[in-house]
């Protein structure tokens, strides 16, 4: 299991799919407000000018000494929901992104969010 307390360490490490494609760099992490377990990680992609995060889960991520290999693979995450570099994610996208990795989204026992960024 990735530890919580590692995540400040992570950005700017390449993200990378299962064969070992970059797909970009790691920006920031969300973790879920449940267990405050590392969930989701934002990975910044485009051009310089035209830059954009998209959204990615954590499960069966390995972690090396300088890169996060995921699970999904590039093409899957270049199509995934995404901010600009400087937006935050609302609470009414979160469950598109759980949608469109084909997981179970499940807010809050009273409608709060699930993920929160650390």
């Amino acid at each position: 299991m990735i530890q919580a307390a590692d995540i400040r360490e992570w950005r700017t490490y390449a993200v990378v799919d299962p064969k070992g494609h970059k797909i970009g760099v790691l920006e920031a992490v969300y973790v879920d407000t449940t267990t405050d377990e590392p969930a989701v990680i934002t990975v910044r992609t485009g051009l310089p000018a035209r830059r954009r995060l998209v959204f990615v889960p954590l499960d069966d991520a390995l972690l090396g000494p300088d890169y996060v290999k995921i699970s999904y693979t590039k093409s899957l995450v270049r199509k995934a929901p995404s901010i600009g570099t400087d937006d935050i994610l609302p609470a009414e996208q979160e469950e598109a992104i759980f949608q469109h990795y084909g997981m179970t989204y499940q807010p809050g026992a009273n409608g709060e969010r699930k993920l929160a960024r650390r």
